[in-house]
């Protein structure tokens, strides 16, 4: 077999992973030589960047606890200027892709270097990718600036996940894999890792649904999301992300979730133009070789997750507008986007049916 000409972007990272991988924060803050930490954290998470803060102690300067989904530009620009304020030279970001987020919006203005610590699969820790909302729309770019320095995977942090975001936010680190399987710029190193990732979080992530605190599926699923964080990373994004970002900068709707629900559709969509890649998926799945959109909505379905975009607030009176708007400024995809095909995978998402 002659494998094609390709391009592998590797994303320059440093990961700490393992149980009781977060006894090591104060070396990674020492190798990063800096001294004045900001922690970054939701408001239902307080409680963790509290214990962080009190893990770093005098090293630590304050908690901004207001990160929030899509990144608000409003609440990006109250963070930058509490960094200006205490003067701090790092954040540290605890909790999933909103926290991440935030931190990456800090770093693309201010260059704050970052400590992601994961308590999700969200990813988005191992990329330079960035996402801000203004005005009811995301924008998101690439920019090496926003690129965590330092990122530590410690399974025990996930114990207290619940099932209902444990299962979304599992099914958002396949779809990074599922897409870096047909990106434009896919390649066999990402493919590998792409399979791999989704193997891992197939064999695992109903366990960690059912058993929170089952430390060895906790460890399998975080591997798995280490994984498909590093192919988003390294692939271009196609047309479930454009849909997810459409859905979720425009309507306000969750992240993980509209990942879970999109997906199988998404997959559904391409899989004419991208048999390689579904076929790879199913192997992962360990389905049928034709099988791997309908796999993709299965695992979902046994993890627990919500299956239909009406389960969140959204209207059916919103999917032509939703239409539209994902074939504006579109991602490079391998099927050719048609409206009417595109506006057939929404309302099959709306109404959460099972792909054929």
């Amino acid at each position: 077999m002659t494998l094609p000409a390709f391009t592998y972007r590797a994303m320059p990272a440093r990961v700490v992973f393992g149980i009781g991988a977060l006894d090591r924060l104060g070396e990674e803050i020492k190798a990063l030589n800096v001294a004045r930490a900001l922690v970054l954290a939701t408001p239902p998470q307080r409680d963790q960047a509290a214990d962080i803060a009190r893990r770093l102690g005098a090293a630590c300067v304050g908690i901004f606890d207001r990160a929030a989904m899509h990144v608000p530009v409003e609440i990006a620009r109250a963070a930058r200027d509490e960094v200006k304020r205490l003067g701090a030279d790092v954040t540290v970001a605890v909790g999933g892709g909103s926290t991440t987020g935030l931190a990456k919006a800090i770093a693309l203005e201010l260059g704050t270097p970052i400590i992601a610590i994961p308590t999700t699969y969200a990813g988005s820790e191992m990329t330079s990718i960035w996402g801000l909302t203004e005005g009811g729309a995301k924008r998101t770019g690439r920019d090496p600036r926003v690129l965590p320095r330092s990122v530590i995977y410690d399974p025990s942090l996930l114990v207290s996940l619940p099932p209902e975001i444990t299962g979304p936010s599992g099914m958002n680190a396949v779809a990074h894999c599922v897409e870096a399987l047909y990106a434009i710029d896919a390649n066999p190193i990402t493919a590998m890792m792409a399979e791999e990732g989704i193997r891992a979080l197939a064999r695992s992530l109903v366990r960690a649904v059912e058993s929170p605190g089952d430390l060895g599926a906790r460890a399998d699923t975080l591997y798995g999301a280490w994984l498909a964080g590093t192919c988003l990373g390294a692939s271009a994004m196609a047309l479930h992300h454009k849909l997810c970002h459409t859905l979720g900068g425009s309507f306000n709707l969750p992240h993980a979730e509209v990942h879970t629900v999109v997906l199988p559709h998404a997959a559904a969509y391409n899989a004419p133009a991208a048999p390689e890649a579904m076929s790879r998926v199913a192997r992962a799945l360990g389905v049928d070789g034709a099988a791997a959109p309908g796999g993709l909505f299965d695992l979902a379905k046994r993890c627990g997750a919500k299956l239909a975009l009406a389960d969140f607030g959204m209207r059916e009176s919103d999917l032509d507008r939703a239409a539209d708007l994902a074939l504006a400024a579109p991602y490079p995809n391998p099927r050719p986007l048609e409206r009417a095909g595109i506006r057939k995978l929404l309302d099959d998402a709306y109404f959460g049916r099972r792909p054929a």
